[in-house]
């Protein structure tokens, strides 16, 4: 399947459903956008070839699983050549849920997830600080996340 697939209004308007709901039955969605379901699962199966949809995936409510505490911290490396070996150790580290490679202050700002303030800060000290090619760090801790959405098709 070509990479440039360019999708149409059908197209976009499963991956709307989809994006509701990644569980409803192709009939279902077939119903609604009055086509067969066989040409739903077609055109899932070419979005995933062309790699519109990536995955599918079960969305877990952190608060619920007992992590309140949501920061993003900004590092600053010590050289432009620790970035592969910084990203290697973040990797490893559960609490770390996002990574970007950014211009501007940071080489890299992350996305943290902890259950407390106490567990934030071990996080920090005891697994973030303690790579050695990190020169400093900067937390913010989020309050709230008001918008929370994927990229519309």
């Amino acid at each position: 399947m070509k990479k440039d697939y360019q999708i149409d209004n059908l197209d976009k308007n499963i991956l709307n459903a989809l994006r509701e709901n990644a569980r409803s039955p192709y009939a279902e969605l077939g119903k609604k956008f009055t086509v067969s379901p066989a040409t739903i699962h077609v055109r899932v199966e070419k979005m995933k070839q062309a790699g519109i949809i990536k995955r599918t995936k079960v969305e877990l409510n952190p608060k619920e699983l007992g992590f309140d505490v949501c920061c993003f911290i900004g590092i600053n490396l010590k050289a432009a050549g620790d970035y592969n070996p910084t990203i290697a150790k973040l990797e490893q580290i559960d609490e770390v849920l996002e990574a970007y490679y950014t211009t501007g202050h940071y080489n890299i700002f992350v996305k943290i997830m902890a259950r407390s303030i106490d567990h934030l800060h071990n996080v920090l000290i005891n697994k973030i600080q303690a790579i050695e090619e990190i020169q400093s760090t900067e937390t913010l801790i989020s309050l709230d996340n008001p918008i929370n959405r994927e990229v519309s098709p």
